[in-house]
C-alpha cells in the first residue's frame, strides 16, 4: 500500500533549483538513523522527489517515515506487508517515481541507505561527476563515523576461479577492494556500494533495474556489472564523503544477513562466471562459498 501526505503550502516540491533527483530509501528496522538521513535528503538541493520502502519493520521506523511524508509532499512511502528483499524494495521505489518531464533533468535516480548522511549539497554533486562521463553510475567516497574508509566502495568483479585457488595458496588470493586513489576527482571502478548510488533512470530501467533474485548482498555487484555490460561507467567520486553508520538493520539478524550474503554470492557465480567453469570447478566453488557460511554467521552473531 502507498502512502502519501496532502501538499503542505509551507513546504515547495524542488527544495532548489537545479537538477531535480528521486531518492529511493529501502528501510528494514531502521529507526535509529533514519530520521537523521529523511531530514538530511529533505535538505538536499534538488531533491524532487523521496521514495521509502518499508519492509515489515517492527521498530517504529515507519511511524518516523509517516511523520516525514505528513511534513513533506516529496516523501511517500511503500510499507510492504512482508519482507521481499532490497532489490525489490529499490524496484519498487522506482516505479513510484513519477516520469520525468521530456527533456528535463529529474531522470536520475539514486539510492541511499537509511543509514547514509548525505550533505546538503551531495547528490547534486554526484549527479554533476555522473554527466560528464555521459552515462554512468556513481558512488561517493563512504566512511565510518570514525573517519574509516568503506573498502567496498571501490572493488572488483569477483573472480570466484581466483579466490578458490586462495584456498590453497592464501597468499596469492586476490583482493577485490581497490585502493583510494585521490589525484583522480572520479575514479573508474568496476564494482560500487549499493548504500549509495546516482544513476540515470533511463539506464537503470534499460538494464531491467535490480536483479530480484538476490535477497540481500551481491545485488550491487550484479547492478555494476550489468551497467558496464550496458556501455556505461562505473566511478566514485572521491571528493564527495558521506558519513555511513553501517550495519544498522544488519545486526538484528546476524545468520539471516550472512545466509542470504553467501546464497547472493552463488547467485552471481552462477550468472556470470559458472557457464565459463567446468564442473569441478563449480563444485568447488559451491563447497567454499557454503563451508565459509557457518563461520562466518558464528562470528556475525558474536559481533
Amino acid at each position: 500500500m502507498i502512502f502519501s501526505s496532502e501538499p503542505d503550502p509551507s513546504v515547495r516540491p524542488e527544495t532548489a533549483s537545479g537538477v531535480g533527483l528521486g531518492a529511493v530509501v529501502v528501510s528494514y528496522r531502521s529507526a535509529a538513523t533514519i530520521d537523521e538521513c529523511l531530514t538530511r535528503l529533505r535538505n538536499g538541493r534538488g531533491v524532487g522527489a523521496i521514495r521509502v520502502v518499508d519492509n515489515q519493520s517492527d521498530d517504529g521506523t515507519l511511524e518516523i517515515v509517516q511523520r516525514h511524508a505528513s511534513l513533506d509532499p516529496r516523501v511517500r512511502f511503500i510499507a510492504n506487508p512482508d519482507n521481499p528483499g532490497f532489490s525489490v524494495g529499490c524496484n519498487q521505489g522506482v516505479a513510484e517515481l513519477e516520469p520525468p518531464p521530456p527533456g528535463s533533468h529529474c531522470g536520475w535516480v539514486a539510492f541511499v541507505n537509511p543509514d547514509c548522511m548525505v550533505e546538503p549539497d551531495t547528490l547534486q554533486r554526484l549527479h554533476a561527476a555522473a554527466a560528464s562521463l555521459g552515462e554512468a553510475l556513481v558512488s561517493a567516497d563512504l566512511v565510518s563515523e570514525d573517519g574509516e574508509r568503506d573498502a567496498a566502495v571501490r572493488r572488483r568483479d569477483p573472480d570466484f576461479g581466483a579466490m578458490l585457488g586462495g584456498l590453497l595458496r592464501p597468499w596469492a588470493a586476490p583482493k577485490l577492494a581497490i585502493a583510494p586513489d585521490d589525484t583522480a576527482v572520479l575514479q573508474r571502478v568496476e564494482a560500487t556500494s549499493g548504500a549509495l548510488m546516482l544513476m540515470p533512470r533511463r539506464l537503470f530501467e534499460r538494464i531491467g533495474g535490480f536483479d530480484e533474485g538476490y535477497r540481500l548482498h551481491a545485488e550491487d555487484l550484479d547492478l555494476c556489472r550489468r551497467v558496464r555490460q550496458a556501455g556505461a561507467e562505473v566511478a566514485v567520486a572521491n571528493g564527495v564523503r558521506v558519513v555511513h553508520v553501517r550495519g544498522v538493520s544488519s545486526r538484528s539478524r546476524p545468520f539471516f544477513v550472512e545466509w542470504h550474503k553467501h546464497r547472493g554470492l552463488w547467485r552471481y557465480f552462477c550468472k556470470f562466471e559458472a557457464p565459463r567453469r567446468g564442473a569441478a570447478m563449480r563444485a568447488g566453488v559451491f563447497a567454499a562459498i557454503w563451508l565459509r557460511f557457518p563461520i562466518a554467521a558464528l562470528r556475525a552473531w558474536l559481533r
